[in-house]
């Protein structure tokens, strides 16, 4: 297993060097450049640039250079001294305005995904072993609705109605008067009350497909011969439903962590916007329309890294959760 990890861990890096090129010759294929975004909007706020000007930034922007050059400048800032390049539309290190965001992105989005599987495992259980009964069209109607309503609809409907129930629309992540205050108990009960509707909005659509995908699997797992077997040896239920079919209905949900890392990460830019949320995904919103290039950059390659990252996981997850699961010598 230990050689198996070492091997995939290796091929990673090329991996993850591929993904960083496409994804920095991806963001060059839009026309213009920073400059260009910049340029237009000093036009509209009422001052133009003459091309020397424009020439002038580009330059002091090493912009001007081949994007093979700049990608690799890029790169080896990375990989020597950590440096991820400068974003130019907040004027700063591209490290420093992701650490800013990183931390609340990593509350609601790791809380968003044990909501997701701390919800929808357990209830496509249930909706396997009561099949057809009311609990199971009861989370069958929610799951098809969970999946079919937009995740900013939902936001908007959850604002609504806690604004009309509580007087307070669950706006941000912090009420106003804590903002900018050391941490205390009534701040963290603050920050635990609005972190409800974005887990609950984030959350909903995995959690939906993923009790869908649970159920059926559970369904055609229960009827296999070891189930039977089992059955007839005397075993009682429940150790059966535990060891036989749950476990092998969890090789799909396991299988997708890789996916769901970055959904989560990704999907809730939209949702993120609407609730006015101080996370990533306004940010890199921001850096793609602008073309910060270096900032956009980095955050599509920590999504690169998460993805290779979660992959490696569910592998190694599934050959431990799944004795049928048999990786070949060499990988061992």
């Amino acid at each position: 297993m230990v050689r198996y990890i070492v091997r995939r861990v290796l091929l990673m890096i090329p991996v993850v060097f591929a993904i960083s090129v496409i994804v920095f010759f991806i963001i060059q294929l839009p026309p213009g450049d920073f400059v260009s975004s910049y340029a237009l909007q000093m036009e509209q706020d009422g001052e133009v640039l003459n091309d020397d000007a424009l020439d002038r930034l580009r330059e002091s922007y090493g912009l001007d250079q081949a994007w093979y050059i700049q990608y690799g400048k890029w790169m080896w800032g990375i990989v020597t001294e950590g440096d991820f390049g400068y974003s130019f539309s907040y004027n700063r290190p591209v490290l420093d305005v992701i650490q800013q965001h990183m931390g609340m992105t990593l509350i609601v989005s790791i809380a968003s995904l044990l909501f997701t599987y701390f919800v929808a495992i357990p209830i496509g259980i249930y909706s396997a072993l009561k099949q057809y009964s009311f609990g199971d069209y009861v989370f069958t109607t929610i799951g098809f609705l969970g999946m079919a309503t937009p995740n900013f609809l939902l936001a908007i409907i959850l604002m609504y109605l806690s604004f009309t129930f509580f007087g307070d629309p669950m706006l941000g992540i912090q009420s106003k008067e804590f903002v900018d205050q050391p941490w205390s108990v009534a701040r963290v009960i603050d920050l635990l009350k609005h972190l409800i509707i974005p887990i609950v909005v984030i959350g909903t659509a995995n959690t939906c497909e993923l009790i869908r995908v649970m159920r059926g699997q559970m369904l055609d797992e229960m009827t296999k011969p070891n189930v039977l077997t089992a059955r007839s040896k005397g075993l009682s239920e429940g150790r059966i439903i535990r060891k036989y079919p749950t476990r092998a209905a969890l090789n799909p949900i396991i299988s997708t962590i890789g996916w769901s890392l970055t959904s989560i990460f990704t999907g809730a830019t939209i949702t993120a916007i609407v609730l006015n949320l101080p996370t990533q995904g306004p940010v890199m919103h921001k850096a793609l329309l602008g073309q910060d290039m270096y900032l956009a950059g980095t955050w599509l390659f920590f999504m690169a890294v998460c993805t290779v990252i979660g992959t490696l996981i569910s592998d190694i997850l599934l050959a431990w959760l799944d004795p049928r699961i048999r990786m070949d010598r060499k990988g061992m």
